[in-house]
């Protein structure tokens, strides 16, 4: 239920939000009130969220940030925003978002632009910040980055694979011999489902969308080669059939655990596995067609609700969360990519993570998703057009499905 609102406070909202919807105006926000505020970003599953939290509560006793975990999927937490914004409600202040959503909700009016002084740009990593730009205002700070990586059994793969040939005959040959899974990743229908197919595009040498959402861009051919490693997998079986029950939580227990020689997972993963396996642990980045493959560059945006009565404290404590003391920790206490540039060439760190420098190179490598804000329709094509292929790997035709995926998003983009 939201909360009864100021006069004044009421204004300063109702003005930011009409600023947002048609996403020109400028100025900066962020100034409407102290106060106590709740972060909303989805489920903490290395649980490294709360100490930082405590840290900044033990500062600011009047002004405290309560987490709100929501469900670990992706579709699922934009479910329960949207549903959350729409209703104009101000229980969530801060927001997590996927990098894919910026478009969405400043098109919407949901969230309110930033101003760029306030925060060190310039020392992020130059993809990780357009992520946060939509028709040129910043509508978010970026707080992890991320990029797909491939993990690997270093006592059981000889050479890491740098192509899906390679792929395929190590994981062959292992499962075989060793009888484990040879490699998965997220193959379940949502938006992990998209991503995966979106980076064995771009390893095939395609794209299925222009970078500004406004054209269908995906070669029949390569979406249909690209649709084809994956249901080789399937039909030769170095894919294991419960793979399409794996969200990234599943993938990286069935990897860490020893039953997959192979695993795409973001970096996160690296903690847990690392703890598990040991040296056992390698880590490559993806493999392509003919050459080292393109993912899909991830991570999460930390925004402003148009609706929280406390936006100065949301931006101070976006300013603070941000910060390059906490970044560090989200690296080392979190697993997860930090945004700032330097930390990625830190020697101490790199000792402490070996595989940071493949990162790197990963992100700065990795193609954004569509900046569009019908993003959401467009996964939803994707996942489900490749979710009914995958279930039926024998008697789908790559060929027919990359077609009529291709038809279903130009419908998408027309009607925008």
């Amino acid at each position: 239920m939201p909360r009864s609102l100021p006069l004044v406070a009421l204004a300063v909202l109702l003005t930011a939000s009409c600023a947002a919807t048609d996403g020109q105006s400028g100025g900066a926000t962020g100034t409407g009130g102290t106060g106590p505020i709740t972060f909303a970003t989805g489920r903490d599953t290395t649980a490294y969220l709360q100490p930082l939290l405590d840290r900044w509560n033990q500062a600011h006793p009047a002004e405290k940030v309560t987490l709100l975990e929501l469900p670990e999927a992706a579709d699922e937490q934009r479910a329960q925003m949207v549903a959350n914004l729409q209703a104009q409600s101000s229980r969530y202040d801060v927001l997590g978002l996927d990098v894919v959503w910026t478009a969405e909700f400043a098109e919407n009016g949901w969230i309110i632009p930033l101003e760029r002084g306030l925060f060190p740009l310039d020392r992020f990593l130059p993809p990780v910040v357009e992520t946060a730009v939509y028709k040129d205002k910043l509508w978010a700070v970026p707080y992890t980055s991320n990029a797909g990586l491939l993990y690997y059994r270093t006592d059981l793969v000889g050479k890491p694979p740098r192509t899906w040939a390679e792929l395929r005959d190590e994981a062959l040959r292992i499962t075989k011999k060793h009888k484990i899974g040879g490699y998965a990743g997220q193959l379940l229908a949502y938006e992990g489902l998209t991503v995966n197919f979106s980076e064995a595009v771009q390893s095939a040498g395609g794209q299925i969308v222009n970078d500004d959402g406004t054209e269908v861009t995906l070669d029949p051919a390569k979406g249909a080669t690209a649709l084809d490693f994956l249901l080789q997998g399937l039909r030769e079986q170095w894919i294991p059939k419960e793979s399409l029950t794996y969200k990234e939580e599943e993938s990286r227990l069935a990897f860490q655990e020893g039953r997959l020689a192979f695993a795409r997972n973001w970096p996160h993963a690296y903690g847990p596995a690392r703890a598990r396996l040991g040296d056992k642990l390698g880590v490559t980045r993806l493999p392509g067609l003919d050459r080292p493959g393109e993912a899909t560059l991830g991570g999460s945006n930390l925004a402003i609700s148009a609706y929280s009565e406390h936006q100065h404290t949301a931006q101070e404590f976006i300013r603070y969360f941000t910060s390059l003391e906490n970044e560090r920790r989200v690296l080392t206490e979190g697993s997860f990519p930090p945004v700032w540039t330097e930390l990625y060439d830190d020697p101490a760190l790199i000792k402490r993570f070996p595989y940071l420098p493949v990162l790197k190179e990963s992100i700065l490598a990795a193609k954004a998703r569509p900046v569009s804000a019908n993003y959401n329709q467009l996964s939803l094509v994707i996942a489900s057009s490749v979710a009914k292929a995958l279930a039926n790997p024998t008697t789908e035709s790559a060929d027919d499905v990359a077609a009529s995926m291709k038809s279903e998003l130009e419908e998408i983009i027309r009607t925008q």
